[in-house]
């Protein structure tokens, strides 16, 4: 029996730090964009209620696919097991992130 791939998505919106898991993600085909498919979320037959995962079930209740601008992405895992997706604070502009750089043909080069 083959294992299915689980991601940890962790990307900033809105001044908020996003960790998510998903069975797919991708390139996409929108240029500068991550596609994610397949949100997962912990079991609903847990007692104990994790009210910022409640939140992220609301947000994301009937998106198939959604698409994640390449300079919020902080990291992307591919992980054994399934955590708690949630949603943090930001602390606005953090000095240890840095947006990852996109070039696109036909500019001038930096000097």
């Amino acid at each position: 029996m083959s294992k299915k791939a689980i991601y940890k998505v962790i990307f900033q919106s809105q001044g908020k730090l996003y960790e998510i898991y998903a069975r797919h993600v991708g390139q996409g085909g929108l240029f500068g964009f991550v596609e994610v498919e397949k949100i997962v979320f912990g079991e609903k037959s847990a007692v104990v209620l994790d009210p910022s995962e409640e939140n992220l079930k609301s947000e994301f209740r009937g998106v198939s696919r959604t698409y994640i601008p390449l300079h919020a992405v902080i990291r992307i895992d591919e992980v054994s097991k399934q955590g708690v997706a949630k949603v943090v604070a930001g602390t606005g502009k953090s000095e240890n992130v840095m947006p990852f750089p996109i070039y696109t043909q036909g500019g001038e080069e930096p000097r």
